[in-house]
C-alpha cells in the first residue's frame, strides 16, 4: 500500500470524527506507517517529535526506562550524561575484548571445516553476548562455551512475546495478560534476564571495587592488576549538570538496554552479513583482498589503524543493514500537528518507520534487492539524502552505539574471514524472515567453511 493512502485517510471529511472516536478510551489507535525519505525527515530531523509510540510501554518491564524507552527532559539529561562513556578513545579499551572472542569464536568455528553445512546464528549470537557482557558489566559469562544459555533463550522468548503483544489489542490490558499462560511466561523470563545481569555482578559490588581501585591507585607493585573497564563503570561516575548520579535503577535500566541492544542487534547483523558475503564469492573475494593487503601472513590481534583501512569490509556491514537492518521498524508518536508531504498529521498518532521498506526505495538504491556494497563508497553517498539510509535511526535519538557496533562487527568479521571462506547454504528466496523487535531468519543461518591462507587467496586476485 503507498504512503499516501494513509495521508488521504487522515484527510477525509470524517477526519475529526475518526480521531475522536480514538480518544473516547477506547483500546483503538491511528498508526502512520512511512518508508520514504521526504515523508521518513520531517519525524526523525526534530527535536518535537522525540516521544517512542505507546507500543514501547511493553518493553517497560524488562528495560525499564533508560535510553531507548525513556522520553523528554529524562531522556534528554541521561543522553547527555552518556554520550562521553561512548567516546572514540573509549571504545578502543574495548577492542582487546572484541579480538579476543573473536577468536575463541574462530576456534569453535574449525571445528565445522570441511565437514558440510551448519547453523553459525548461534554460535556468532554467543559471540556477541560474551563481547557485550564484558564490555558492558566488566565480567567474562563464557557464553560461547554455554551454548544451552537460559538467557538467550530468554531474550528470543521475550521479544516474540513483546511483538505479539504489540499487535494484539486484546493483550494490551496488564490484568488480562497477567492472567493468562503468556503472561506468566512473561514474568518468568523477566526472572531470567533480570537475574542475568544481577547474577553478573551487582552494581554494588562493582562501585565498592571502583572505591578501592582509587584507594590504591598509588598502591604498590605487588598490587592487583586493575581489571578493565567496562560501560558500567563508567555509568557509576557519570553525572549531570547538577552534579547529580545515576540512582541503582538508573544504572540497572541502562545495563539492561546495553544487554539486550548491543548483542542482538550485532548478532544479527554479523550473520546476515555472513549470509551474504557467502551467496557472493566475487565479493567476499574483494574482502579477502583487503584483509590481506592489511594483516598479510600475519595472525595478529585487530587494531584501531587496521580497522580504519578495511574500508571495503565497513562498505559490506553497511549493505548487509541496508538490505537485512537489525530493528526492521521503529515508532514515534506525533506530540504535536504537523504536515507531512502536504498532509496534515494530528498530535497522538502512531508513525511507524520501516527502514526495511525504506532501504528498498528503488529511487535511491536501484536493484535494491542486490547485494552492491559499492553503494557505500564515498563517490556513491554524496548526496545522497540521510533519512534514506536509517539502520540505527537518525536525528537526536540515533542509536548511541553504533560507533562500537560497526566497530565490534568489523573485527568479528575481519577474523573470520582471515580464517575461512565462507559458502551460503540457503538461497535467499529461501530465507524465512522474522520481523520482530530484531530481523532474523527463522531457521537459521546455514553455511559451509573452508580454510583459507592469504597466500592463495592472493594468487586468484
Amino acid at each position: 500500500m503507498e504512503e499516501i493512502s494513509f495521508y488521504k485517510s487522515l484527510n477525509t471529511p470524517n477526519h475529526s470524527e475518526i480521531y475522536h472516536f480514538l480518544n473516547c478510551g477506547l483500546v483503538l489507535c491511528l498508526f502512520l506507517i512511512v518508508y520514504h525519505a521526504e515523508t521518513v525527515e520531517p519525524i526523525l530531523s526534530t527535536s518535537k517529535h522525540m516521544d517512542k509510540s505507546f507500543a514501547y510501554k511493553f518493553l517497560h518491564p524488562w528495560l525499564g526506562l533508560g535510553l531507548l524507552t525513556s522520553t523528554g527532559e529524562k531522556w534528554r539529561s541521561r543522553r547527555k550524561m552518556i554520550t562521553p562513556t561512548f567516546h572514540f578513545a573509549i571504545l578502543a579499551e574495548f577492542l582487546e575484548v572484541m579480538n579476543e572472542q573473536s577468536k575463541i569464536l574462530v576456534d569453535k568455528l574449525n571445528s565445522h571445516v570441511g565437514k558440510g553445512t551448519f547453523n553459525c546464528f548461534m554460535d556468532i549470537t554467543l559471540c556477541a553476548l560474551d563481547i557485550i557482557c564484558e564490555t558492558a558489566m566488566g565480567t567474562k559469562i563464557q557464553a560461547q562455551n554455554n551454548s544451552d544459555s537460559d538467557y538467550i533463550k530468554a531474550i528470543y522468548e521475550m521479544s516474540d512475546m513483546i511483538q505479539c503483544r504489540q499487535k494484539m489489542p486484546w493483550l494490551w490490558p496488564d490484568f488480562v495478560y497477567s492472567r493468562l499462560k503468556a503472561g506468566k511466561n512473561h514474568d518468568k523470563n523477566l526472572k531470567i534476564l533480570h537475574g542475568f545481569t544481577d547474577k553478573v555482578e551487582t552494581i554494588l559490588e562493582r562501585a565498592e571495587e571502583l572505591k578501592n581501585d582509587e584507594a590504591t591507585t598509588n598502591g604498590s607493585a605487588d598490587k592487583k592488576s586493575k581489571k578493565r573497564s567496562a560501560f558500567l563503570d563508567m555509568l557509576l561516575k557519570v553525572t549531570d549538570d547538577a552534579g547529580n548520579t545515576l540512582s541503582y535503577k538508573d544504572i540497572r535500566e541502562e545495563v539492561d538496554t546495553f544487554m539486550f541492544e548491543g548483542h542482538d542487534t550485532t548478532a544479527a547483523a554479523l550473520n546476515w552479513s555472513l549470509f551474504l558475503l557467502g551467496s557472493h564469492p566475487e565479493i567476499q573475494a574483494k574482502v579477502h583482498k583487503e584483509l590481506d593487503e592489511t594483516f598479510g601472513q600475519s595472525d595478529r590481534p585487530v587494531t584501531m589503524d587496521d580497522l580504519k583501512k578495511l574500508r571495503y569490509l565497513e562498505t559490506v556491514v553497511k549493505e548487509a543493514l541496508r538490505i537485512y537492518p537489525s530493528v526492521p521498524f521503529f515508532a514515534r508518536t506525533i506530540t504535536e500537528d504537523c504536515t507531512i508531504r502536504g498532509f496534515l498529521i494530528p498530535k497522538g498518532v502512531n508513525v511507524v518507520i520501516v527502514p526495511f521498506a525504506l532501504h528498498r526505495d528503488p529511487e535511491t538504491f536501484p536493484e535494491p534487492e542486490e547485494f552492491r556494497p559499492e553503494r557505500f563508497l564515498p563517490e556513491n553517498s554524496s548526496g545522497r539524502n540521510p533519512y534514506a539510509y536509517i539502520p540505527f535511526s537518525a536525528g537526536l535519538r540515533n542509536c548511541i552505539g553504533q560507533r562500537f557496533a560497526l566497530m565490534e562487527e568489523k573485527v568479528v568479521l575481519s577474523t573470520i574471514l582471515r580464517n575461512f571462506s565462507v559458502k551460503a547454504s540457503q538461497k535467499k528466496e529461501e530465507i524465512r524472515l522474522l520481523g520482530e523487535l530484531i530481523l532474523r531468519p527463522q531457521d537459521g543461518i546455514w553455511i559451509e567453511l573452508e580454510h583459507r591462507t592469504p597466500s592463495s587467496v592472493a594468487q586468484t586476485l
